[in-house]
Order: structure tokens, then C-alpha cells, then sequence
């Protein structure tokens, strides 16, 4: 039987970066409706049974309204908190009932806390959240389509998705939590509204991708290495007073010039240790981890991350088998 998981956080889109940069508000009406676009994509590609976390704002019951689907539909049974656990939770639930895809509803934020628990189940993100470096912006149906063609094995998946990079956080030893882009030290001893905006506090940045185009500090490392960043390398930035200052996109509409003191490319596999005591870890944008003056703690670049489906791939080799092609 083939089964999609679908996991859609209503907290995306909302933080306090409304407030202090101009990001637009993703309405969870708007999730909604493209929920039920993506329901229809899978429909078309017989897919048998969707699988919905559930969430405060019933998204997954809302977007079934009004439309026929003769693919089955259930929710997920687990204990709501209304926080990042809850996506977690709900793609280890998905991994272990054997999903061939997960669907992802959010931004950075949101897929780090999915890649906790999905394994190697392949992810489809779509972009609805503020820094959106790891999601797509790709219309709901598409994304539907590709899912269902992964899903139902019509494409196989190995052909069709990519790995990922990863950054692992570990304290005395042990890996205490990730982040699929970006790992920030930040100067400060409380994690208070949790989303980066203040670069003044900034004073180090581990990143496994780094591109000019990206919102979010990601862009630091890609107006200094564009185009550099290979599959086997992330970046290294330490923020101070140098002779080197970007121009960078750290939010939407927010643009901050940056100064330098040191970068470089480093290595899978290589760590770097939090020198600065105490501070803040801030992962994918979002403060998480309290670093005390007795902690050791490092950030480790590994090529552990998620596998992502390639959309345009998978549709097309979809296209090239024949398989939306009718008659003839």
C-alpha cells in the first residue's frame, strides 16, 4: 500500500521577524488550501492512503472539505503539544508505519525538526515559514505529483532524491541535536523569543550551504564563497572586526552589513569547538542550546541529512515513462 505523510506546522510563518524585518505572514487558510492541492496531486497519482500529523488548526481535516478523494485519509494519534516535538514525533510515528514520502509544510525551522525523526524516509518541503533555505517554492500540485510518483514506486526513489548535509551539535561527546543549515553562536544567556535578527550578537557561523540568493545568515557565507560550496564541504564563519564586510539579507527586507574577521570552507566530518562561554546555540535561525562555562560542545558538518526528492526529476522521469501519457 502505497502512503504519504503529510506534516504541517501552523506556527510557520509567524515569528518575530514580522516584526523587526518585513516578512509577510503565511496564513494557515493559505496552508490549507495548499494542503488540499497537494491531496489532489497525490489522488492523480493513485496514490492509496495519506497519513496527517494533527495540529491545533486542523489543517489536514479543513483541506478534505469540499473535495472527493477516493484515496484514504487518517490522523496521526498522538499527543498534541503545539510545539516543534510534535512535528518530530509525528515523522518517527510516519518512518516506522513505512511512508514512502513525507510532506513538509514550513520553513527551516520545521524540516529540522522532521529530519529528527524521518530517517531516510525522502522528504518533500514546501516553503511556507520565514528563512526558507532548505524548503521549495513550488506549487502545491507539483509537489503532490512528485510525492505520489516517489510513493507509489512509478520512479525510483534512489533516482529522484538527494542527500543532504547535516550539522551535529555535541556536548561531552554526544550528539545532543542538529541543523540542516545554519549553526549560530550567539552572545547572549537566554533563548527569550528564540528567532535571530540582531547580528550584533553574532559571533560565530557553521553553515552547510552558503548561496547570495538565500534569506537568512546562510547569505554571509554565500557573498563570500559563491558558487564555491561542493557536496563535501560547509563554512566557517567568525564574525568580529576584520578588513572584509558583506552586505547580507539576514531576514526579508532586512539587509546588514557584516564585518569579518575570519572564513574558510571546512571539511564532512570536521568539528568546531563553542569557544565562547556562556552563549547561545542558534539552529536553522532559532535559539536552542545553552552553552555554559563548563560545556564542551561542538558542531560537527556530516553528510547524515535528509534525502530530498528532486521535484522537476521525479516528474519528469514520471513523464518519460509514460506514465501521465494517455491513449496514442
Amino acid at each position: 500500500m502505497s502512503t504519504v505523510g503529510i506534516i504541517a506546522n501552523p506556527a510557520s510563518g509567524k515569528d518575530i521577524r514580522r516584526l523587526v524585518a518585513h516578512g509577510s505572514v503565511f496564513d494557515n487558510q493559505e496552508k490549507v488550501n495548499i494542503v488540499r492541492r497537494v491531496l489532489l496531486g497525490l489522488q492523480a497519482t493513485r496514490v492509496d492512503q495519506v497519513i496527517f500529523m494533527p495540529d491545533y488548526y486542523a489543517m489536514g481535516p479543513r483541506a478534505l472539505d469540499g473535495i472527493k478523494l477516493s484515496l484514504r485519509t487518517s490522523i496521526l494519534e498522538m499527543r498534541l503539544r503545539g510545539n516543534q516535538e510534535d512535528s518530530t514525533e509525528a515523522a518517527l510515528k510516519m518512518r516506522e508505519m513505512g511512508v514512502g514520502c513525507i510532506i513538509t509544510l514550513g520553513g527551516d525551522g520545521t524540516n529540522r525538526a522532521v529530519a529528527k525523526g524521518c530517517g531516510r524516509v525522502p522528504l518533500l518541503p514546501i516553503s511556507t515559514g520565514t528563512n526558507n533555505v532548505f524548503p521549495y517554492m513550488i506549487e502545491g500540485s507539483i509537489a503532490g505529483l512528485a510525492a505520489g510518483v516517489v510513493a507509489t514506486g512509478i520512479v525510483k526513489p534512489g533516482e529522484v532524491t538527494h542527500p543532504t548535509k547535516r550539522l551535529e551539535i555535541e556536548k561531552d561527546g554526544a550528539v545532543i541535536d542538529i541543523a540542516l543549515i545554519d549553526a549560530v553562536v550567539y552572545d547572549d544567556v537566554f533563548v527569550a523569543s528564540r528567532a535571530i535578527w540582531d547580528v550584533s550578537k553574532v559571533r560565530e557561523i557553521v553553515l552547510t550551504r552558503a548561496d547570495p540568493c538565500n534569506i537568512g545568515l546562510s547569505s554571509i557565507g554565500g557573498c563570500l564563497y559563491p558558487g564555491c560550496l561542493g557536496e563535501g564541504h560547509g563554512v566557517y564563519v567568525k564574525v568580529g572586526q576584520g578588513n572584509q564586510k558583506v552586505l547580507a539579507p539576514i531576514a526579508p527586507g532586512l539587509f546588514v552589513e557584516v564585518g569579518i574577521e575570519s572564513c574558510r570552507l571546512i571539511h564532512l566530518a570536521e568539528g568546531i569547538e563553542v569557544n565562547r562561554k556562556p552563549s547561545i546555540l542558534a539552529l536553522d535561525g532559532e535559539r536552542e542550546i545553552e552553552v555554559g562555562r563548563k560545556d564542551r560542545v561542538f558542531i560537527r558538518l556530516t553528510d547524515e541529512g535528509p534525502l530530498v526528492v528532486d521535484i522537476k526529476k521525479a516528474v519528469e522521469q514520471a513523464a518519460q515513462r509514460g506514465f501521465f501519457a494517455k491513449g496514442g
